[in-house]
């Protein structure tokens, strides 16, 4: 689409399924300005078309602010994007970033956790072991009782082969097991490609497998029945 200020925009149109199944008509367009990025979609019950007067003056007066500072909101959905894509070095930063904005986020606590949780992940996966440590510990430090910072870290621990350590931080996730965000499900390190190359080491394995009762404990206590599979 030609726009007077020649600032490129990028139109699509398509439609989806919509409330009851009814189609829902789409018309979307996508806005780039240095490196500011934006997406506008307008929606309908019948047919809209970026030629029709209305759709395209919305199109035609949309601009982006040159001094907007991204928000929570921005920095996060677009981490979430590149972690999805396996861009992991990419996303590692901006999950980090988007910490530091979590003052406009509705549940703090939730997504703080989320976003700490994410971003260890992906700083592990493009083998910066040494910062996705650091900021498990620091989480630690601020919210002792959540336990996937505790799994991670022995995750982190088996990889590097230091079974002593994983120990140290599993029993304490498994016992915090009940603090999980609600539909998220501790995973069973029985089960675990960090855990399974140890299990021909007697000792470790056993340690591992003596989990399950407070594994089983645990979600008991928290949901009555373990909540569906963290995605």
């Amino acid at each position: 689409m030609a726009r007077q200020d020649n600032d490129p925009v990028e139109i699509v149109t398509y439609t989806a399924a919509g409330a009851n199944h009814a189609p829902s008509y789409i018309v979307r367009g996508f806005f780039a300005m240095g490196d500011l990025c934006g997406d506008l979609e307008l929606y309908g019950s019948a047919p809209i078309n970026s030629d029709q007067p209305g759709v395209k003056n919305i199109f035609e007066s949309y601009r982006l602010g040159a001094n907007y500072v991204p928000q929570f909101r921005d920095v996060f959905p677009y981490a979430q994007i590149l972690y999805r894509d396996q861009r992991y070095k990419e996303a590692a930063p901006l999950f980090e970033a988007s910490l530091a904005k979590l003052a406009e986020a509705r549940d703090q606590t939730n997504m703080r956790c989320v976003a700490t949780d994410l971003a260890g992940m992906a700083y592990g996966i493009s083998a910066d072991t040494k910062k996705a440590r650091a900021l498990f510990e620091a989480a630690i430090a601020k919210d002792p009782d959540y336990p996937l910072y505790y799994y991670n870290l022995a995750c982190g621990d088996a990889q590097e082969n230091r079974r002593a350590d994983a120990r140290t931080h599993l029993q304490p996730a498994l016992e915090r097991k009940a603090n999980v965000i609600p539909g998220e499900t501790l995973p069973d390190p029985a089960k675990d490609d960090s855990f399974l190359p140890y299990r021909n080491n007697k000792g470790f394995w056993e340690f591992i497998e003596s989990l399950h009762g407070l594994r089983r404990r645990s979600c008991r206590k928290a949901f009555h029945v373990c909540p569906p599979k963290r995605l």
